[in-house]
């Protein structure tokens, strides 16, 4: 088991309902987190709610210091952030959590990009060219984000996708720190299954949070 210092280096930009949550299941996994926000006092204030495994810092300060960035903001902002700081980003893993959506006006939700295609796609377009990105962590809403992490016996999935082998074992590492079972299931071409209305997404087909065997078995049903 790696020790505190082995741990991967891990910001979380943006620190609303996903980002707190990602960063309290890491905390309570045990591994350090770096925060922040263009509101560093938010920032450090929830840094001080969570202890001392967390630590606020300016954004270019966190990308700077961490091994993977996750960008916990609205999907219409992330080429904003990715231009902004694309000096800081290289060599980074950038993971999207991103959903392409918006309210509809009718109490339900409808995607911002065309319906073929996938908010990972997109912004693998935008990441600058020597930094990689991994789709993760935006499978489940926060309250199952949240609620169903640490379950025990059996542990509830957090799908994945990635075009880099080499990143895998940094996002499998923060998925099972984070109370989940990382559950890889190809490229960034398969991101549009993991975001809202997509099959593996708590909001598509599988409709709740499944454990490893029950993920398993619904992928080979295809």
């Amino acid at each position: 088991m790696n020790t505190i210092n082995q741990k991967t280096k891990v910001a979380i930009i943006g620190l609303g309902s996903i980002g707190k949550a990602i960063a309290s299941n890491l905390i309570k996994g045990n591994h350090p987190v770096i925060l922040s926000s263009r509101e560093i006092e938010k920032a450090k204030k929830i840094a001080s709610e969570l202890g001392d495994l967390a630590t606020a810092e300016e954004i270019s300060v966190a990308i700077g210091k961490a091994d993977v960035v996750i960008p916990a903001i609205y999907f219409e902002k992330i080429k904003e952030f990715l231009e902004q700081y694309e000096v800081e980003l290289k060599q980074k893993i950038i993971v999207d959590v991103s959903n392409p959506i918006e309210p509809d006006g009718n109490g339900r939700f409808k995607k911002i990009i065309d319906k073929d295609v996938s908010a990972g796609e997109t912004i693998l377009a935008l990441v600058p060219t020597d930094a990689s990105l991994v789709k993760a962590f935006g499978t489940l809403g926060a309250p199952s984000l949240s609620g169903a992490a640490f379950l025990s016996p059996d542990r509830k999935v957090l799908f994945y996708a990635s075009d880099s082998a080499s990143n895998n074992k940094h996002i499998e590492e923060l998925i099972a720190d984070s109370g989940f079972e990382p559950l890889y299931i190809g490229g960034i071409d398969q991101s549009i299954r993991m975001e809202v209305f997509g099959d593996l997404n708590e909001f598509g087909a599988v409709g709740k949070p499944l454990t490893l065997k029950e993920a398993k078995n619904f992928l080979e049903r295809g």
